[in-house]
């Protein structure tokens, strides 16, 4: 599709190999645009998510190496115990120095992926106050003006500055990207981004459909027998995802004596406090992340996969794991806020159930339906794969990003006098 080549650079503190959240699709945005014959360098961060610690990488200041294509440069910062608070403000502020100090190599555009939105404010002001900059693009996951709020995470006043620092990067942008179009009317109607600056790129499936001998082995090699119904809840155990609930709804399995296992199967800075919680209970499992290669054994060898969100979170992000769910050929069973994205997408692609946050008794009785009715099971696993194939195709995801990319560089060499391409 490309035109030209276009020197970018993309701006990102979590990249492979994160094995979740928004590393896989920042690095399947470079790795792509690099393939297309573009010169794409990244600048990301410490390997540390989702497990809050270091990945044991070198502690060399900026690092760089040539990565499928990327010259891809890791710069050191503050890694806090948890995402929340001071700790995740220093991570940014530090992760952020050493973006806007670090060499860019002139790039026609530059990228910057949100969260961090504290980096991504100081990359956009850098490029603003630098002659013959380049343009900017901001591609957005997660809103923090939304997050802060809906999970509790700052007081009020606090919570209007992190809103007015989004709206002044957004709004100071050339451009904006955004996952979901529900976030788009957010960015026009909280934000005050005009709708024409603001462009929807639906995030792809980047996980395989799983092969049933080896989701089977998967299962036995963990001992879940056959008349046991496995919900298996992937990615981050945080604060937004609200797993209390699951602990709740396994409570009542154990109590029922029902042949149910809820499996969490992840890390997180809430993990710890999540186990402490369903401590002793036969009908709860917490595992650590599986490999990239095992992961879609792990989802096939499931029931029905979980997802499941603090109650008041509807409209902060559109949880990652719905696209490798959708393509599991599971049934999906959702707790979540009926207005929210998670609701949304849940409605619009057929694959499952959505149920209230914070009811752990309609969480179990709905897991326990859909388990007990193969067909009905099937008829969701299906819809899920209809709707990946339909809406969230990575060459599609990958032409618009090239395009936007292309568009960008063309309307800021125009701005700045440079020579058009041919």
């Amino acid at each position: 599709m490309s035109s030209r080549a276009v020197r970018v650079v993309i701006l990102g503190i979590n990249y492979a190999p994160e094995p979740t959240g928004i590393a896989p699709y920042t690095t399947g945005l470079a790795v792509g645009l690099a393939a297309r014959g573009h010169d794409v360098r990244v600048l990301t961060g410490v390997t540390h998510y989702p497990a809050w610690r270091r990945a044991g990488e070198p502690t060399t200041f900026r690092a760089e190496v040539d990565a499928d294509g990327v010259r891809l440069r890791r710069l050191d910062h503050h890694v806090p115990r948890t995402g929340r608070g001071w700790g995740r403000a220093a991570m940014e502020l530090t992760f952020g120095l050493q973006a806007v100090t670090t060499r860019w190599h002139r790039p026609e555009v530059i990228l910057c992926i949100t969260p961090p939105l504290l980096a991504t404010a100081m990359a956009v002001a850098r490029a603003r106050l630098t002659p013959g900059a380049p343009a900017v693009g901001v591609l957005v996951h997660d809103l923090y003006s939304r997050g802060v709020v809906e999970t509790g995470a700052l007081p009020r006043p606090a919570a209007r500055g992190v809103r007015t620092l989004e709206s002044a990067a957004f709004r100071h942008a050339d451009s904006v990207a955004v996952i979901h179009d529900g976030l788009r009317g957010d960015l026009v109607r909280e934000l005050g981004v005009e709708r024409e600056r603001i462009r929807v790129i639906r995030n792809w499936n980047h996980v395989p459909a799983p092969d049933p001998a080896a989701s089977a082995a998967f299962r036995a090699a963990r001992g879940w027998s056959e008349d046991e119904l496995v919900v298996l809840h992937a990615g981050n155990i945080g604060t937004k995802q609200g797993l209390e609930n699951v602990v709740a709804a396994a409570e009542l399995a154990a109590r029922d004596r029902l042949s149910v296992r809820f499996v969490l199967l992840g890390d997180g800075n809430q993990r710890r406090r999540i186990e402490a919680a369903g401590a002793g209970l036969p009908t709860l499992e917490i595992l650590p992340p599986v490999s990239e290669a095992d992961f879609p054994s792990a989802l096939g060898a499931a029931d029905v996969l979980l997802v499941n969100e603090l109650p008041g979170v509807a409209q902060m992000a559109v949880p990652s794991k719905l696209t490798s769910y959708f393509t599991s050929g599971k049934p999906i069973l959702a707790a979540a806020e009926a207005a929210g994205y998670t609701a949304q997408e849940m409605t619009a692609s057929g694959a499952g159930v959505v149920v209230p946050g914070g009811r752990p008794e309609l969480l179990l009785a709905e897991a326990v339906r859909i388990g007990a009715d193969p067909v009905l099971g099937a008829e969701f696993g299906a819809a899920g794969r209809r709707y990946a194939t339909a809406m969230l195709n990575s060459e599609a995801a990958l032409d618009s990003y090239e395009e936007w990319i292309i568009e960008l560089a063309r309307a800021r060499g125009r701005a700045v006098g440079w020579p058009s391409a041919h």
